[in-house]
């Protein structure tokens, strides 16, 4: 069975664009001008949305649907410097909608979950849909700086069952999430996560003592937590990879540009998360 499944993820993993849904994950276009030819639709309206600061929303009829968090960059260290990411998009909107739609497909594949695949719905933190969400997902947060509200809206969420993933940021922004996590939950502090947390274990079994991911800032994935009432045997409600990308693997897992065992530990990581946050 684990050589079955780790045979699909790679067939998964580098699979091209042309490949049909079912069966493997779209590639990332290399350039802006692919990427509109590609998914002209979806792109447009993201384009637009953007601008406007609003977001299509996909209906909810029963499917797993990711949900990103839109914030305004600040923050950041340098005084905010860098608030547009590579290529010009903004942090929260790195890698989207491509990380999405590949992680899903590879959900949708390897367990029961029934997700939509082609992309996810994205939220502020203070819009009360992102209460129908379980899970959601926030691209570097070191220029995360949530207003009063968001902070508010974010600790409601979470005392309430949500699970929200940290990816794609380094040590040297680590602080301001710390700090930012301060103001949702005053009394709760991130803990640097054990190898028997249950997360680990909530379908792949996964060694964080071995596991390499490694940033393309340098060195590996560390990953932190919160727990309620700060006691690992309670649950997670949120989790850091800190000093990691998994949307960066998972975007470019149809392109070859990363090894396909890294692509597949990214994938593994994500699995796991979605499965605990649904289990828990």
């Amino acid at each position: 069975m684990k050589a079955a499944v780790l045979a699909l993820l790679a067939a998964a993993s580098v699979a091209a664009a042309a490949v049909g849904p079912r069966t493997g994950v779209r590639a990332r276009p290399a350039d802006a001008a692919a990427a509109r030819s590609a998914f002209p639709a979806l792109d447009a309206a993201v384009e637009e949305a953007v601008a406007r600061q609003e977001f299509p929303v996909i209906p909810l009829d029963g499917r797993f649907v990711m949900a990103r968090i839109y914030f305004e960059a600040g923050g950041g260290g340098f005084g905010g410097f860098r608030r547009r990411g590579f290529g010009g998009d903004p942090p929260w909107h790195h890698d989207y909608p491509y990380a999405e739609q590949n992680f899903t497909q590879i959900l949708r594949e390897l367990t029961y979950v029934n997700p939509y695949t082609e992309g996810g719905n994205v939220f502020p933190l203070d819009d009360p849909k992102l209460m129908n969400y379980p899970i959601a997902y926030m691209s570097e947060p070191g220029f995360w700086v949530p207003t009063d509200e968001e902070a508010a809206a974010l600790r409601t969420y979470l005392l309430k069952g949500g699970f929200l993933i940290f990816d794609d940021f380094g040590f040297e922004h680590a602080d301001n999430l710390v700090m930012q996590m301060r103001r949702v939950f005053p009394e709760l502090q991130f803990q640097r996560l054990q190898p028997d947390a249950d997360v680990f274990d909530s379908f792949f079994l996964i060694d964080i003592t071995t596991i390499v991911l490694p940033s393309y800032r340098g060195g590996n994935i560390e990953f932190w937590g919160i727990y309620e009432d700060n006691d690992p045997r309670k649950r997670l409600l949120a989790i850091a990879g800190v000093n990691g990308d998994l949307g960066e693997f998972w975007e470019y897992s149809g392109t070859g540009f990363y090894p396909v065992d890294l692509s597949n530990e990214a994938y593994k990581v994500g699995v796991n998360y979605v499965m605990y946050a649904l289990t828990h």
